[in-house]
């Protein structure tokens, strides 16, 4: 994702600002919607495939990445279709109920939210997401911790793989941990953690740190920015208002019919 946030494109080059409130209101229309609609949100796929073309990014990376995730979709509303049994759609013979309208609702939304994330990541970097949030109201400390959860991340995975690996090489090939040295080994990582946690906050402090996230690109709002922000506004809330493929759909059957 870092190394997608370094490329040139129109996408790119746009304040983090405008990116980010723009994303948050692109993931406020398409949650604002009832449990049941699912045709209305087809039009918002709009915004995230744009950007990807604009931003010539990867596709399958990102396809790959929400299916990593897909899971707690499915999670969340497999157990709709059991609790909702009232039929909604008729398809001829076959009666559609409410509760895999809404399943299926749930991944629509999924989808759109997580995609819309992935891209604003990939096209701006989380160091100017940060700095982004930090610029639009708020506060410091949270912008700063979510940079650092987001960055050293990866550096409390490999602690992580070096004590089970430590612990495997130890166990004579015992596939379980029981529930004592599972205890031993979360205690030991979190004693490694701190210590890295420590060595980190001095190297911080001798380079200069003082709070401040400083990004390659210079943060300022250019006419692009605002046109950005307002033209994509008023998109999603024209989609909002208006069912599109409802429209589409009665002015061709009044066409052909």
């Amino acid at each position: 994702m870092d190394r997608l946030s370094c490329r040139e494109s129109p996408i790119h080059r746009l304040d983090p600002r405008s990116k980010l409130i723009t994303t948050l209101f692109f993931v406020a229309t398409v949650i604002s919607f009832n449990k049941h609609e699912i045709s209305a949100l087809v039009p918002f796929f709009i915004y995230p495939l744009i950007l990807i073309t604009l931003g010539n990014l990867p596709l399958k990376y990102f396809l790959r990445k929400i299916l990593l995730v897909a899971p707690f979709a499915l999670f969340i509303g497999i157990f709709n279709p059991l609790l909702d049994r009232d039929v909604l759609i008729q398809l001829g013979p076959v009666g559609i109920s409410g509760g895999w309208v809404s399943f299926l609702s749930i991944l629509i939304r999924f989808v759109l939210t997580v995609s819309a994330g992935l891209i604003l990541i990939a096209c701006t970097g989380f160091n100017a997401i940060c700095m982004g949030l930090e610029k639009i109201g708020a506060p410091r400390i949270f912008a700063v911790q979510l940079l650092f959860l987001y960055r050293y991340l990866f550096v409390l995975i490999e602690e992580t793989l070096r004590v089970v690996n430590a612990w495997a090489l130890r166990s004579f090939q015992k596939r379980r941990v029981s529930i004592r040295v599972f205890g031993y080994l979360l205690g030991h990582l979190l004693l490694r953690t701190l210590d890295r946690a420590h060595r980190i906050q001095l190297a911080m402090f001798c380079r200069g740190f003082t709070g401040e996230i400083h990004v390659n690109r210079p943060a300022k709002i250019r006419r692009a920015d605002v046109k950005f922000m307002l033209a994509w506004s008023a998109v999603f809330v024209f989609f909002r208002v208006y069912n599109l493929p409802k429209v589409i759909g009665a002015l061709v059957t009044e066409i052909f019919l």
